[in-house]
């Protein structure tokens, strides 16, 4: 892959409703995970979730615009809204610009409330545009209006790693000249309101799905409830947010002088083909994706300087990628760390936030710690980096994402 530039980035995150505030979060260790809005209701008194807060569709979209679409097309738009403006795009070209999208459960929560409001109040309570706020392509479909775009609109459903898999594929579009730019990342919201709060006497079935399919082990205070690579790992928290950012050929970005972020030089993609939700224990197949990216882009593992991992803390799929990561990077004392004990999961937004705080924290030369994790395990070949950021120079970072049914994506970055 020729270098596609990264000209601008947003994220909607449990830590905040903008880059720097996703960023500084997660290079101070904070954390963001609390009790679920619902806590009180839910079984038992350990419910944690990574839910946004202080968000306000109105602030970036009208009201039918509002109306007519679920929480995680809201949350895209407002990502999409602050790349593209960091990008300095003004009017995109209708024709030249693509948008690839990327989410793991779409409107799945319209479905859900909908049903939920049909059962308890009758039909005459069901939402009138609950058809147009389910389906996983509005959230794509919304910014191509917002623009008026007319070029390639796709959506991808990789679960987790469907940012990565967005930004790949829309990295591909330009470089093989099917558009100049494209407004891509992946987005995941389907817990709480807007702000962050319970909605009436609704609870999300997502929630109790992940403990009786025995993805967590609740603790009982929130830092311990998502631990990447410790040995005391039990399960995920369920997260949500977004991560979208503007890729533009070289030349187009030159042209217009654009202000260059970063490099995306490497996309790699491979399936496990393994087991619906464990991957691999081996890693094998993790590591193929990160090899495929890293040949890519052209350069020989030990060029990668530091790695942003998938690492969501549960032990099954902890060890693969450790395996896989010590694979291809191990024995070298490589810097790894997880966004995921500062946020929880964002699902199908994780990867891009990886890459967003890669490219911000090289500007500044940190290198973000594990939030929450202080026993790594053992079986780590690298440093996983915990406690505090850690100060130094790194040039090319490696970002992770991996996803149920075997979906494994890795890409390559690069200081501007």
């Amino acid at each position: 892959m020729q270098p596609i530039a990264i000209t601008g980035m947003g994220a909607v995150s449990a830590l905040g409703n903008d880059i720097r505030s996703l960023h500084d979060g997660l290079t101070a260790g904070r954390t963001a995970i609390t009790a679920a809005p619902w806590a009180g209701r839910a079984d038992g008194d350990r419910a944690w979730s990574g839910v946004i807060r202080d968000f306000r569709p109105g602030d970036w979209m009208d009201p039918r615009v509002e109306e007519g679409t679920d929480l995680f097309a809201q949350f895209a738009l407002a990502a999409a809204e602050q790349a593209v403006a960091q990008a300095g795009l003004g009017e995109p070209d209708p024709e030249r610009t693509a948008i690839v999208h990327g989410t793991s459960i779409g409107g799945v929560r319209a479905v859900m409330k909908a049903q939920h409001e049909l059962d308890m109040r009758g039909p005459e309570a069901v939402p009138r545009k609950t058809m147009i706020q389910i389906w996983p392509n509005m959230a794509s479909a919304q910014m191509a209006m917002r623009w008026k775009l007319h070029g390639p609109c796709l959506t991808v459903t990789t679960a987790c790693a469907s940012s990565l898999d967005a930004i790949g594929t829309a990295a591909r579009l330009l470089d093989a000249g099917l558009a100049d730019v494209a407004i891509c990342g992946a987005t995941e919201g389907g817990i709480s309101l807007a702000g962050g709060g319970a909605d009436g006497d609704f609870v999300p079935v997502l929630f109790y799905t992940s403990m009786l399919y025995g993805m967590d082990a609740p603790p009982s205070e929130a830092h311990q409830a998502m631990l990447p690579f410790d040995v005391k790992r039990k399960g995920i928290v369920v997260g949500e947010g977004a991560s979208m950012i503007v890729l533009e050929r070289a030349d187009h970005a030159r042209a217009r002088g654009a202000k260059v972020h970063g490099w995306l030089c490497g996309y790699g993609q491979c399936a496990d083909a393994y087991h619906p939700s464990s991957p691999d224990p081996s890693g094998r197949w993790e590591a193929r994706a990160m090899q495929l990216a890293i040949a890519d882009a052209g350069i020989a593992a030990g060029e990668v300087q530091a790695l942003i991992a998938h690492a969501t803390g549960t032990p099954k799929g902890d060890t693969a990628e450790i395996n896989a990561i010590n694979t291809v990077h191990g024995g070298r004392g490589l810097p790894v760390a997880s966004i995921k004990g500062a946020l929880g999961h964002p699902g199908a937004s994780s990867g891009g936030m990886g890459i967003i705080t890669a490219l911000l924290g090289m500007a500044e030369n940190s290198f973000l710690p594990t939030a929450n994790t202080d026993e790594p395990d053992p079986d780590c070949d690298f440093e996983v980096v915990t406690g505090a950021a850690k100060r130094q120079r790194y040039d090319t970072c490696q970002v992770n994402a991996f996803g149920f049914g075997g979906q494994n994506a890795s890409v390559i970055v690069r200081r501007a």
